[in-house]
């Protein structure tokens, strides 16, 4: 195993976790350690002996410290090539000499502007340049310069140092250089997504997507496994973002439950008033909207109560007692429960089921405002699919009677519902509702007849004078002579296709009303 010994580091550490420790083993393997402003006062306060980077530059800090560590004496001492004559020659000739490890964490600008009290001067100082300048140079020299950026690599060197007798592998450097990169392109993506957001864009830009798409995931937790148990998995959070959510109780949450999580919140995200949801295989088998949210869990359920079982179910407003023992006993098995809180009595009926998962959620919409799917050559961006109650105003101008038979304006509240909720269940999507519940939902069919047909056998009786909700527009009059038959009142859906003219006509031969809305919803 080849190594290279270490006798000089440079360490400038915003994150001093382990640093004492950590710069006493270097002492004890007989390290010089150069240091700079607060790391060189933390080190001397704990008495481990370390010189300045005034000392080796001959130059003070200056401009508020923002130029320390850019100087020549010190990135020549990280870049020259130890093998190479030329290179030692023109170090000796200025007076550089070698660093051989590097030990350094940048400025927080993550944790300090995802606050978002901080004015943009202020966030502005939190960029750091010497730091990544530093990193990016030890990492590019890695054949010689051994370089940290996470303090949870401390104790790989150390072991190193003990091992090879201050030496480190070249297998080891090779590996903190590769982590140098991952990390300063991280940071660098944070500082770019944080300046997109402030920066006054024209009016080109802002109807196009970014020319190059940068995103920063940060790795939460390991999940048991994926999708299968022979998949690997694990749950990244975008930038400094924490999670939408919080586990409050229950086992470890899986990749599936993740998935179902997710779409439970773009259900939910839809209704203003309190609603329920029970979410089975990433799509609703039922979604409810009542005054009160223990009705709406309850009718949430009932929508189908046989999908439901081993469900997640959500919930838009806090969960009380008497909807967790409603709930518990309208559903004898579901693997979560996810609301935005839960009062103490709520809390105490539910942990007694050991494996239940309770989540609280913090927030419903989507932040970062794109849906991205990952391809085998690159990646799909689109804008998200907002929640229709975010645009209500400008949906209900484009609504548009079409039949004969006219609508209430509470059937077309009730239709509106029924539209809400086809927008989140998989395409081709038909849902089929009594009021603001549920009673019947076709999902994930390649013909959209297939969908009438489940979503009107899983209603059942409920069927006549039901409303129904189409994602997409009908390609001709198969579906309505189904609902016809099936006695369904009123249907909403986009419009568009040639054969409107031939599905208009099926309506008003069977008096049914239907309503466009001239905008499509598919979520595939």
């Amino acid at each position: 195993m080849s190594r290279q010994t270490i006798r000089r580091a440079l360490i400038s550490v915003s994150d001093k976790a382990g640093l004492i420790a950590f710069a006493r083993t270097l002492r004890k393997h007989k390290i010089e350690i150069i240091s700079t402003g607060g790391t060189l006062k933390a080190l001397k306060e704990a008495g481990v002996p370390a010189i300045s980077v005034e000392n080796v530059t001959g130059f003070p800090e200056m401009l508020d410290g923002r130029v320390k560590t850019l100087h020549p004496k010190i990135h020549g001492g990280l870049l020259f090539l130890r093998h190479k004559k030329s290179h030692q020659k023109q170090a000796k000739a200025h007076g550089i000499k070698p660093i051989d490890l590097v030990v350094v964490n940048l400025y927080p600008f993550e944790a300090a502007t995802s606050k978002g009290n901080l004015g943009m001067e202020e966030a502005i100082e939190f960029i750091d340049i010497g730091g990544p300048s530093m990193l990016r140079s030890a990492a590019k020299n890695y054949q010689s310069v051994t370089v940290i950026t996470d303090p949870a690599d401390y104790a790989r060197v150390e072991a190193e140092l003990e091992t090879l007798r201050g030496s480190v592998s070249d297998d080891l450097r090779f590996a903190l250089s590769q982590k140098v990169f991952e990390r300063t392109a991280a940071y660098d993506a944070v500082i770019s997504q944080y300046l997109a957001k402030h920066r006054k864009k024209t009016e080109e830009e802002n109807a196009a997507l970014p020319s190059q798409f940068v995103f920063h995931f940060k790795k939460v937790q390991d999940l048991r496994y994926g999708e299968n148990p022979h998949q690997k998995a694990a749950f990244y959070a975008a930038g400094q973002a924490s999670a939408a959510w919080s586990q409050l109780h229950g086992k470890e949450l899986s990749f599936n439950n993740l998935m179902d999580v997710e779409a439970t919140l773009d259900v939910l995200a839809e209704f203003r008033a309190p609603a329920a949801c029970v979410i089975k295989h990433n799509n609703p088998c039922g979604i409810a909207q009542d005054i009160q949210v223990l009705t709406a869990a309850e009718k949430a359920i009932e929508g189908d109560p046989l999908s439901a079982f081993g469900g997640i179910v959500g919930l838009n407003r806090s969960c009380d007692r008497q909807t967790a023992e409603k709930i518990l006993e309208k559903l004898n098995f579901f693997e979560v429960l996810v609301a935005p809180s839960f009062k103490a009595g709520a809390l105490k009926v539910l942990k007694a089921r050991k494996n239940l998962r309770l989540i609280a959620v913090n927030r419903f919409g989507n932040e970062a405002g794109y849906d991205v799917k990952f391809l085998r050559s690159g990646v799909l961006v689109q804008e998200k699919d907002q929640p229709i109650k975010d645009h209500l105003a400008e949906f209900r101008k484009k609504l548009q009677c079409v039949t004969k038979a006219r609508v209430s304006e509470n059937e077309l509240e009730d239709l509106i519902f029924a539209y809400q909720c086809a927008k989140v269940v998989k395409s081709n999507a038909i849902v089929l509702t009594q009021g603001k519940s549920t009673v019947g939902i076709g999902a994930g069919q390649m013909s959209r007849v297939d969908s009438v047909n489940i979503a009107c056998q899983k209603a059942g009786y409920q069927t006549e004078g039901a409303m129904l909700g189409s994602d997409a527009f009908f390609p001709m009059p198969d579906s309505i002579e189904i609902a016809a038959a099936r006695k369904i009142k009123a249907i909403i859906q986009p419009g568009g296709s040639i054969r409107d003219a031939d599905v208009i006509a099926a309506c008003n031969k069977a008096g049914i009303a239907m309503v466009f809305t001239g905008e499509r919803h598919f979520k595939h």
